[in-house]
C-alpha cells in the first residue's frame, strides 16, 4: 500500500511524500486518515526550523519520523478509520497522535475509538484538549475562582472551556484579538488586556508573547499561580520579575503535556488522559473552534499562511480525501 504524508524539509518549507505502507501485524491496525490538525503553536516552530537543539529528544513526536531540525515528519493528531488489522477495531473511527499521512500503519494500542457523541471532525482537537487539561491539572482551578487566560489561541479557550464549567468561577479570556464571540461561546468571559480583571486567583498564560507574560503576571492576585503554557522555542522572552513579583509572592509554573501532571501522575496514564481529552470534546459549541477545512493536497502551499495569521484563534483543520463522503 502507499500513502502520502508531510514532511518539514527546511525552514519555511514542506513537500508531500509518497511512503510504502506496511500491511498490520499481530497487535497493530492500519488506518485510513478523514481530518487533522495543524498544532499551529509548535509547528510554526517546526516549520521555521526554531526547535532548539537541547530539545530535539524532547520534542519528538510519539509516531514521527526523521530527525530535527530537518527533514521531519511531523503532527500529532490524525482521526481515521480502521482498514485492516486489529479485528476488534475493524471499521472503527479512531483518533492517533500521528503525523500527517494518508494512510499508515501502527500498533493498536496507539488508537483510540472515538466515543459516540464526538464527530470526527471535532476529534482532532483531542491533542489540544489534553494539553488543556494538564494544563487545569498544573493549576488545580477551584468553584468560584477568578480565573483569567491571557491568550485566546486554541488551547486558551480550551482551558477557559474547562475551566467555565467550574461552579461560579468567574473565566475571562484576555487577548488584543477579537475573541469576545469564541470566549462568551465556551462559557467565558472577554476582555482586552487594559479592561481585565486583576487580583486574579489563578492565571494561564498561552499567547506566546513577551506582552502577554506580563498581563498574566499584572493580573495575578497575591500569592497566586500564573501556569505558563506558551513554548517559545528557540526565542528569548523578557520575563518582568521586577517591581512587585516577589513582594506579592507571585509564582510562576510551566506546564507541558508531555509528562502527566505531577497531581496525576502516579494514578494516571497518557492513553487514560487522552482517552479523557476525547470525551471531553461532548460539546457541539467546541465544532466553533474549527476552521474551514484545507485539502491535504493543498496543505504544503497552505502553511505559510496558517503559522502567518492566528487572527481567528481556531484550528486549522485537514480535509483527507477519504473523507469527501462525509457531510
Amino acid at each position: 500500500m502507499r500513502g502520502k504524508a508531510l514532511w518539514y524539509v527546511g525552514p519555511g518549507h514542506a513537500e508531500l511524500r509518497e511512503e510504502t505502507v506496511a500491511a498490520p501485524k499481530g497487535g497493530e491496525v492500519q488506518v485510513r486518515s478523514l481530518f487533522g490538525a495543524v498544532s499551529r503553536g509548535t509547528e510554526r516552530l517546526v516549520h521555521a526550523g526554531r526547535v532548539p537543539a537541547s530539545e530535539y529528544e524532547r520534542m519528538r513526536a510519539p509516531l514521527m519520523a526523521g530527525s530535527f531540525p530537518f527533514p521531519v515528519k511531523y503532527g500529532y493528531a490524525i482521526v481515521g478509520t480502521v482498514e485492516a488489522g486489529d479485528a476488534g477495531l475493524h471499521g472503527r473511527t479512531v483518533f492517533s497522535l500521528h503525523p500527517h499521512q494518508s494512510l499508515f500503519t501502527l500498533p493498536a494500542e496507539a488508537v483510540l475509538p472515538l466515543p459516540e457523541p464526538v464527530s470526527p471532525r471535532r476529534a482532532v482537537l483531542a491533542a489540544n484538549m489534553e494539553t488543556a487539561l494538564n494544563a487545569v491539572w498544573d493549576g488545580a482551578p477551584a468553584a468560584a475562582d477568578r480565573i483569567a487566560v491571557v491568550g485566546g489561541g486554541l488551547v486558551g479557550l480550551l482551558v477557559a472551556y474547562l475551566c467555565a464549567r467550574l461552579p461560579a468561577a468567574e473565566v475571562t479570556v484576555v487577548d488584543v484579538a477579537a475573541r469576545a464571540k469564541l470566549a462568551h461561546a465556551l462559557g467565558a468571559r472577554f476582555a482586552q488586556p487594559d479592561a481585565a480583571p486583576a487580583d486574579c486567583d489563578l492565571v494561564f498564560h498561552a499567547s506566546g508573547t513577551g506582552a502577554g507574560l506580563a498581563t498574566a503576571l499584572r493580573l495575578a492576585g497575591e500569592e497566586a499561580m500564573i501556569v505558563e503554557l506558551s513554548w517559545y522555542g528557540s526565542g528569548e522572552v523578557a520575563a518582568p520579575l521586577g517591581e512587585a513579583f516577589h513582594s506579592r509572592r507571585l509564582r510562576l509554573v510551566s506546564s507541558q503535556v508531555g509528562k502527566v501532571a505531577p497531581s496525576h501522575r502516579s494514578r494516571w496514564t497518557h492513553r487514560r488522559r487522552l482517552a479523557a481529552a476525547l470525551a471531553l470534546l461532548d460539546a457541539p459549541a467546541l465544532d466553533l473552534l474549527l476552521a474551514p477545512a484545507i485539502a491535504f493536497a493543498e496543505l504544503p502551499a497552505k502553511l505559510p499562511s496558517v503559522f502567518a495569521s492566528d487572527s481567528d484563534g481556531v484550528c486549522p483543520l485537514i480535509r483527507y480525501p477519504a473523507a469527501d463522503d462525509i457531510q
